[in-house]
C-alpha cells in the first residue's frame, strides 16, 4: 500500500458522524492536490476492507456522486441517519456539514 493509500484512509477515518469530506479536500490533506479520482478508486477498493465511513465522502459541488441508484439511496439514507441534510436529492450544505479536519485555514 502506498503511503499516500494510507493517508487517505486515515483521511477518511476522522470525519465525524454528521459531517462530510470532499474527495478533493481528502487528496490535498493526502499530499495529492490533484489525486481526488485516486480517493475514488481507494474508496470503492478498500472501504469494506477497512470498514470506512465511505458514504460521509462527496463531491466537490456538495452532492451525492454515486449514479447507481442502490448505492446513491443508500449513502443518502446513511447521511440522514446522522443528522446530515440532502436536498434536492443529492446535494449537502458544504458550509454547514463539511469537516476540516488537519487543513490549515
Amino acid at each position: 500500500m502506498t503511503s499516500f493509500t494510507e493517508r487517505v484512509i486515515a483521511i477518511i477515518r476522522t470525519i465525524p458522524e454528521g459531517k462530510v469530506m470532499t474527495y478533493g479536500q481528502i487528496a490535498r490533506q493526502a499530499g495529492s492536490p490533484r489525486g481526488a479520482r485516486q480517493v475514488v478508486r481507494i474508496l470503492h477498493a478498500m472501504s469494506k476492507k477497512y470498514n470506512l465511513p465511505w458514504h460521509r465522502v462527496i463531491n466537490s459541488k456538495g452532492e451525492i456522486s454515486l449514479q447507481e441508484d442502490e448505492a446513491f439511496q443508500m449513502q443518502s439514507f446513511l447521511l440522514q441517519a446522522e443528522g446530515v441534510e440532502v436536498t434536492n436529492d443529492r446535494h449537502i450544505c458544504l458550509e454547514q456539514f463539511q469537516f476540516h479536519g488537519n487543513e490549515s485555514e
